[in-house]
């Protein structure tokens, strides 16, 4: 499968285009400040319903105007595969967004998601080691529901339940009130750790393996830190008693902070460097060039995951992705990409000699200004 047709109105800086995407994919070349990133983040806005750079809807709609349409369509090298078309828009009157599929609006957004199964590298990865919880807890959200059957739907429920419940808290209603959303936050919050844990625990050997190849020997490992104490062998029932019990634990103190203290909301994704003694953590210890593997390394993990999942090979997007890597790590990210079962490649750079992946494969097309020349 790969993008064939790409049409953009009114994103960010980039001009209003209709465009045929080469199915080997493109090297688009262009300055700093002239739409390189932007370009990337309407083709997995169309994966994903989001930006990759945690900007609000709003925020990519052009100046002076009120609503962005992106719309793309893949294709496939079987007669079989007739292709899907997404189309997604944003309205800034009244923060409407709307998606369809192949013309049709699926009864919920989250029916439009992970159509194009695209990963996107991008420097800003960095954040998801050196960051704090919450970006790594968006990681894991964005890969399980995107690759996991029923993982969004608990999220979603689990995310109504909580937002009620704080409200609960936060007006000081009574303790029966504020448990009577317990069962349903108990219910969901143990199928997201159950998902969670399992993914984590099914691929910590392909992120060391990713990392040890891009570094260069160094091991690393990744483990999920739940926020609620879970048996290594805990079901989904159980999982869901050890919440229910670290809710009734935290009654009391939950009732004078007004909030929800326990539960997945909190948990972490633990990633770290193996020493000759104790596993040190990226965030704390790691060096720059460390954490931009390890980020990496959990880029490639989630293709991986894209290639199983869904049998599809992953179309990937690189956002000057060697820019902050040294010439060593440059060196081995680059085979690592030869090498992988990966689909069309779509990347940026700021002239053609850095062009480095798929080198010459790629056809190459310009941008200034947000417009593109292909």
């Amino acid at each position: 499968m790969y993008l064939s047709e790409l049409s953009v109105r009114h994103f960010r800086n980039l001009k209003n285009q209709e465009l045929e995407v080469p199915r080997e994919g493109v090297a688009l070349i262009g300055d700093n400040a002239q739409g390189k990133s932007n370009f990337l983040e309407a083709i997995y806005y169309l994966e994903t319903l989001r930006s990759f750079r945690g900007a609000r809807d709003s925020q990519m709609v052009a100046f002076g105007e009120e609503v962005f349409r992106v719309v793309g369509k893949t294709e496939g090298k079987s007669d079989q595969y007739h292709g899907t078309r997404v189309a997604a828009a944003f309205e800034k009157k009244g923060k409407k967004k709307k998606v369809s599929v192949n013309g049709a609006n699926p009864d919920r957004l989250t029916d439009g998601l992970g159509h194009f199964s695209a990963v996107i590298f991008s420097p800003s990865d960095v954040d998801l080691v050196s960051g704090g919880p919450a970006d790594r807890r968006r990681f894991l959200d964005i890969v399980l529901a995107l690759n996991e059957p029923g993982y969004v739907k608990s999220l979603s429920s689990y995310k109504k339940n909580l937002a009620r419940r704080n409200a609960a808290l936060k007006s000081g209603q009574s303790s029966s009130v504020v448990s009577a959303w317990d069962p349903g936050l108990t219910k969901a919050g143990a199928e997201i750790m159950i998902g969670r844990r399992g993914w984590i625990e099914s691929r910590s050997s392909a992120f060391d393996g990713y990392y040890r190849r891009i570094s260069g020997g160094r091991r690393a490992r990744m483990s999920y830190r739940p926020n609620v104490s879970l048996e290594s062998d805990a079901d989904i029932e159980a999982s869901r008693e050890s919440f229910r019990e670290a809710l009734e634990d935290s009654r009391d103190r939950e009732a004078r902070r007004g909030i929800t203290l326990v539960g997945p909301h909190r948990d972490d994704l633990r990633l770290q460097v193996c020493g000759e003694g104790d596993d040190l953590d990226f965030r704390d210890y790691g060096s720059g060039g460390q954490r931009r593997t390890a980020a990496l390394a959990l880029r490639l993990v989630e293709a991986m995951t894209i290639r199983e999942s869904r049998s599809q090979r992953p179309m990937i997007l690189l956002d000057d992705v060697f820019a902050e890597l040294d010439a060593g790590r440059s060196e081995r990210i680059l085979e690592l990409m030869e090498a992988e079962d990966t689909g069309q490649v779509v990347l940026t750079a700021p002239k053609d000699a850095d062009v480095r992946v798929r080198r010459d494969a790629l056809p190459r097309w310009k941008i200034e200004a947000g417009e593109i020349t292909t």
